[in-house]
């Protein structure tokens, strides 16, 4: 498979949850066997396993949903009944989401290390996980 159809950013939101369209995508393109290889690795682990975690749900639940759906709407109406997590509980995943990358250590050296290979490491503006997957997924410059 060598054509990426990206994933929507997870910058967007869905039933109050940033990176959740972001993974329902890749579960759809996972049923439909077009989720590129370059996520096949991480699927429903890093960001997607840490949303899982957050909602408390797993992964297999989360897909049976998916598959069992046809639209957004239904995927967000059956969180909207299922996951009741609080506003703030939703924040600080979108928290760690966003600070991702951020906080130096292991996880901003990983950061840095992407930024070089990808020939971007001068980039000032690219602070975080998803600064970073916006550019490479041709989002942002």
């Amino acid at each position: 498979m060598s054509e990426i159809i990206y994933p929507r950013s997870a910058r967007e939101t869905m039933s109050g949850w940033v990176y959740l369209p972001r993974f329902i995508d890749k579960i759809r393109l996972h049923l439909a066997g077009k989720l590129h290889a370059d996520y096949q690795e991480n699927f429903t682990k890093g960001f997607d396993g840490a949303w899982l975690k957050a909602a408390g749900v797993t992964a297999e639940q989360m897909i049976e949903v998916v598959k069992n759906s046809v639209t957004d709407g239904q995927v967000s109406d059956w969180v909207a009944k299922n996951i009741k997590k609080s506003d703030a509980e939703k924040a600080a995943f979108r928290d760690h989401v966003f600070k991702h990358g951020t906080q130096g250590g292991e996880v901003g050296e990983r950061l840095k290390m992407r930024k070089k290979a990808a020939g971007i490491e001068n980039r000032d503006d690219i602070q975080c996980f998803i600064d970073y997957m916006d550019v490479d997924e041709k989002r942002r410059p």
